[in-house]
C-alpha cells in the first residue's frame, strides 16, 4: 500500500511540475476595448529612462537599420510565434499563393494556437499565410512547411539558409511555428531585422496590417481577426506579430509609421499580455516624443563645402603641374539618422586632411577622414579623397617655367627702368 501511495505521490509531483508549452495567445488573458484604451492612455511616459516589465526590448529605426533604444537587445532568447515572420518570408519567396494545399494528419494534429485545420481540408496557400500571421496558426505553419519543402525539417533548412543570407549571427530556427526548443532562438535586434526585411515585401506588409479577413476552407468562409491588439488602436501601427510560450513569455513585434518615421519595436519575456501591450506603447511613444530623423548628409555636405572654401588652398602638392583639385568624401553609411531632439545642437562634422602631398597624385587618392559625431559619439567615419588625377611636372614644364620666369624678370626690369626714368630729377635751369 505504501508503495502504491509513493508512486501516486511521485506521479502527482511530476505532473504538477510539468511545463505545458503553447505558442501564441493560448492561456493569455483577454481584455476589453475599454481596458485597451485605458492602457494606451496611461502608458505614454515622458521619463528620461524607460522602465519596462519586459526583460528584452528594442526600438529599431528602419531607415538606418540602427538601434534607437534597447534593453538586452543582443541577448539570445526564445521567440515564440514571432518565428512566423520568417515562415511568412519563405512563403512569399518560395511558393505560389494560389496553390491549393491538402492538410496532412501531422499539420491537423499540431498543438498550441490553431487556425482549426482538419485532415484532408483544402485551403489556398494565400489563406494559410493569413491564418499564419493573423490567427498565429501552428497547424497552418506545419501545412505550409510540408507544402513548400516536403517536411518540417526540410522547411527549417530553408529558414536557416535565409538566416545566413541576412547575415544574422544569433538566430537559429528549429520549427516553423515557434514552440520552445533550446536550439530555437534569436535576439530582439535580429528579430527586428527579420521583421524589417519581411515588411519590404508588399504581400507580407498587407497581411500583417489587416485587422479582419475572411479565408476559405473547403469552400466555406471563416472569419479571422488579428491577434495584434495595437493594430487599429494606436496611431501608425501597421503590424507585425504576437507571440507566447513559457520560455519566451509574452512577445510583440510592432511596426509603426508616423509621418515617414518608421520604427519597429520588439518586446520579449513580458509577464502578461497587458505588460507586453503597455511596454510596447511606452517604447513607441517615448521614441516619437524624444527622437527625430535628421538628414545628416545635408549637414555633412554643407560643412564639407564650408571647410573646402576655407582650407582647400592650403593643400600643397609638390611638383604638381597644377593645383586644381576636386575634394570629395565617400557616401555616408546612412543619409538619415535618428537623433535625440535635445542633441540636435550637438551634431558635429570633423574633417582632417593631409596638407602636404607629392605629385603625381592618382585619382581617388585618400587624403583624410570626415567624421560625424553626435554629442561626441562617433556615428560615421568616411574617407576624403582627391577625385581628379594630378600630374607631375616634366622637363618641358620646367623649361617653360624658366621661360616664363625669364620673361617675368625682363618685364620687371623694364618697369624698374621706366620707373627710375620717370622719377629722375629734371636738369636745373640757369634762370
Amino acid at each position: 500500500m505504501k508503495k502504491i501511495l509513493y508512486i501516486l505521490l511521485t506521479f502527482i509531483m511530476i505532473f504538477c511540475n510539468l511545463k505545458f508549452v503553447y505558442a501564441d495567445d493560448i492561456l493569455e488573458e483577454e481584455f476589453s476595448k475599454n481596458d485597451l484604451e485605458n492602457i494606451i492612455s496611461t502608458s505614454a511616459t515622458t521619463d528620461e529612462e524607460l522602465i519596462l516589465n519586459s526583460r528584452i526590448a528594442i526600438a529599431y529605426d528602419r531607415e538606418s537599420g540602427k538601434t534607437i533604444w534597447g534593453k538586452n537587445e543582443n541577448k539570445r532568447t526564445a521567440m515564440a510565434s514571432t518565428t512566423k515572420i520568417m515562415t511568412a518570408i519563405i512563403v512569399v519567396e518560395k511558393s505560389n499563393l494560389d496553390d491549393v494545399v491538402t492538410i496532412s494528419s501531422k499539420a491537423a494534429g499540431t498543438g498550441g494556437s490553431r487556425l482549426g485545420l482538419k485532415k484532408n481540408d483544402k485551403i489556398s496557400m494565400r489563406d494559410l499565410l493569413y491564418g499564419l500571421m493573423m490567427k498565429s496558426g501552428n497547424d497552418a505553419a506545419v501545412a505550409i512547411a510540408e507544402q513548400i519543402a516536403g517536411s518540417v525539417d526540410a522547411f527549417v533548412v530553408l529558414m536557416n539558409e535565409k538566416v545566413k543570407e541576412l547575415n544574422l549571427k544569433d538566430t537559429h530556427f528549429v520549427t516553423p511555428h515557434g514552440l520552445d526548443d533550446p536550439a530555437h532562438y534569436t535576439t530582439a535586434y535580429e528579430l527586428a531585422q527579420i521583421a524589417d526585411y519581411a515588411l519590404k515585401n508588399e504581400i507580407i506588409a498587407k497581411v500583417v496590417s489587416t485587422k479582419f479577413y475572411t479565408i476559405n476552407i473547403n469552400g466555406y468562409p471563416k472569419d479571422l481577426s488579428n491577434t495584434n491588439e495595437l493594430l487599429g488602436n494606436l496611431e501608425g501601427v501597421n503590424g507585425v506579430k504576437t507571440g507566447f510560450t513559457n520560455n519566451a513569455g509574452r512577445c510583440l513585434v510592432t511596426s509603426v509609421d508616423r509621418s515617414g518615421f518608421n520604427i519597429i519595436t520588439v518586446v520579449i519575456q513580458a509577464d502578461t499580455k497587458k505588460d507586453r501591450t503597455r511596454d510596447s506603447i511606452k517604447i513607441i511613444e517615448h521614441i516619437y516624443e524624444n527622437y527625430m530623423q535628421v538628414n545628416i548628409k545635408e549637414i555633412a555636405d554643407e560643412k564639407f563645402e564650408e571647410w573646402c572654401n576655407i582650407n582647400k588652398g592650403r593643400i600643397s602638392i609638390n611638383k604638381a603641374k597644377n593645383l586644381n583639385i576636386n575634394l570629395q568624401f565617400n557616401n555616408l553609411e546612412n543619409n538619415v539618422v535618428v537623433v535625440k531632439k535635445q542633441d540636435l545642437d550637438n551634431i558635429k562634422i570633423e574633417i582632417n586632411l593631409i596638407f602636404e602631398l607629392e605629385a603625381p597624385v592618382k585619382s581617388n587618392t585618400i587624403v583624410g577622414k570626415l567624421k560625424v559625431m553626435v554629442k561626441d559619439v562617433v556615428i560615421d567615419v568616411e574617407d576624403v579623397y582627391i577625385e581628379n588625377y594630378v600630374a607631375k611636372k616634366d622637363v618641358y614644364d620646367y623649361f617653360f617655367e624658366c621661360i616664363r620666369a625669364y620673361a617675368w624678370w625682363r618685364s620687371l626690369k623694364k618697369r624698374r627702368v621706366q620707373f627710375f626714368n620717370i622719377n629722375k630729377s629734371p636738369p636745373s635751369s640757369k634762370y
